[in-house]
């Protein structure tokens, strides 16, 4: 059974805007995840870059290049569709890891799944 659970207001997440993050447990793992917003959509994904698993935010909860078209890796500079989530360009190997979002009376939430869960406090 999968839970919604709210991240966020809507108005926080601006088109190529800043991210909210979030931490989560993937694959019985303590991971930091983002949001972000692109072209009106809400999207969020872990923060871990494909090339080697380090976070990808050049600053806090800053992921997209200047032209708010990409995510971006601040080490490395992998490139990722901020729709999908898929690599766009430089030392990818494969896609970021897509966590399902729904947006509904000005809430975002996020999706739990079977190896994604939120932490136990």
């Amino acid at each position: 059974m999968q839970d919604l659970l709210p991240l966020c207001a809507s108005s926080d997440l601006v088109d190529g805007g800043r991210a909210v993050p979030f931490d989560v447990v993937f694959a019985g793992m303590t991971c930091r995840a983002f949001a972000v917003r692109f072209q009106g959509q809400v999207h969020a994904y872990l923060n871990r870059c494909t090339h080697i698993a380090m976070e990808l935010d050049y600053q806090p909860d800053r992921f997209f290049d200047d032209t708010g078209n990409w995510l971006l890796c601040a080490t490395h500079g992998a490139a990722y569709r901020p729709d999908t989530g898929e690599c766009a360009g430089g030392p990818c190997r494969g896609g970021l890891v897509k966590i399902e979002l729904s947006e509904s009376g000005g809430v975002v939430r996020w999706h739990t799944a079977w190896n994604l869960q939120p932490l136990a406090f």
